[in-house]
């Protein structure tokens, strides 16, 4: 568990990652760069950019996704956050995020990189930085009730094809439909 293992794993996942299109590929190879150049890029430490590890987390039909309203974006996003020296992959980064924010137990994550983004953002660094966020699809258990931590405004489940108005709607829908081909691992 260190510095070294997130690391590994990042780059482990981005190389096997089959990106959807010629842009995501490119910020595969982007962020491949970045971590060839950044042996601490997995740790917020460090400020010019660091990489993070969310969750799009759906019901066990897929039918309803869980999402946060994130009090310092404003937006209803999916779950996730900063990777910590305790994880030993970006994978267990993104399910420990995603079970701590929901409040659910039993969460299954495929382990297979859904997407990425990239984006500023002034984060709990104090200082304006960027977040090369690598996303997973994470299954909830039948009857999962989610419970808002202090991470949250508000959180709950929305119908795939009903999400708020104030959402990431491009990045959720496209994360959504990317899920919809892809059947989860029982890994996690």
């Amino acid at each position: 568990m260190s510095a070294r293992s997130l690391h590994a794993s990042a780059v482990e996942r981005l190389t096997a990652w089959s990106a959807d299109s010629a842009d995501a590929d490119s910020l595969r190879h982007t962020m491949l760069a970045f971590l060839d150049a950044a042996p601490d890029g997995c740790l917020r430490s460090h400020v010019p950019g660091h990489i993070t590890a969310s969750s799009l987390v759906l019901d066990i039909e897929h039918r309803h996704v869980l999402l946060t309203l994130h009090p310092r974006v404003g937006r209803w996003i999916q779950l996730g956050g900063h990777c910590e020296e305790t994880d030993e992959t970006v994978v267990d980064a993104a399910l420990r995020e995603a079970t701590e924010e929901s409040g659910i137990p039993g969460l299954r994550i495929d382990p297979e990189i859904l997407s990425a983004h990239t984006h500023p953002i002034t984060c709990s660094l104090g200082q304006p930085t960027r977040h090369l966020d690598l996303r997973f699809l994470v299954t909830a258990p039948t009857g999962a009730e989610p419970v808002r931590s202090d991470e949250s405004t508000d959180l709950r489940w929305w119908p795939v094809d009903a999400l708020p108005s104030d959402a990431e709607r491009d990045t959720i829908d496209h994360m959504v439909r990317l899920a919809a081909v892809r059947r989860p691992n029982s890994s996690g």
